[in-house]
């Protein structure tokens, strides 16, 4: 049965707070197998013998927002793109020792090519932006905090939700969970 990996926007932030037993029996009772969470930010892996994505995280926003009261953007990806992100290298290495900040973040859809330019504009001489597909690569100079850029600029100007995690949770999660390319 396919594995996925769910990262869910909204989870324990903005006074949104969700205990991780109670994340978990939601995803069981959708009826996903082998749910386990990762870190209380919303990170949730799980099987299902489903094959579409999208119908995942439909399936799994409608759930959450009944269960919890408010919206929860949903971004749900393979372990095998998971792990690709994990693997993923778009910075050269000085760059990301020297960064206090190395964060992918999960978009909805691959970006078109007017979209590229605009996310390219926003950066600056601390922050530097790539992008791949479904996923946005942020390294930067200053704290998440601290930067210009921010999670609320980047959906202003797509105008379409996404979430974002430190690389190190990426990798982290995905060893301790096996996901496999």
């Amino acid at each position: 049965m396919p594995k996925y990996v769910a990262f869910l926007r909204a989870i324990n932030v903005g006074g949104h707070v969700v205990k991780m037993d109670d994340l978990r029996r939601q995803f069981e009772k959708i009826g996903f197998a082998e749910v386990q969470t990762f870190i209380a930010s919303g990170n949730v892996i799980f099987t299902s013998p489903s094959k579409d994505g999208k119908a995942l995280e439909l399936k799994i926003e409608k759930a959450l927002e009944k269960a919890f009261g408010y919206e929860v953007r949903t971004f749900v990806r393979t372990e095998s793109e998971v792990a690709k992100v994990a693997a993923y290298a778009p910075f050269k290495p000085a760059q990301v020792k020297a960064a206090r900040t190395y964060c992918v973040g999960f978009l909805e859809a691959p970006l078109m090519a007017e979209q590229v330019k605009a996310v390219m504009a926003l950066k600056t001489a601390d922050d530097d932006l790539h992008v791949d597909g479904r996923e946005l690569y942020w390294v930067g100079k200053k704290g998440q905090g601290e930067s210009e850029f921010t999670n609320a600029l980047l959906e202003k100007t797509l105008k379409s939700r996404s979430t974002f995690r430190g690389m190190n949770t990426v990798v982290k999660l995905v060893a301790k969970h096996g996901c496999k390319r």
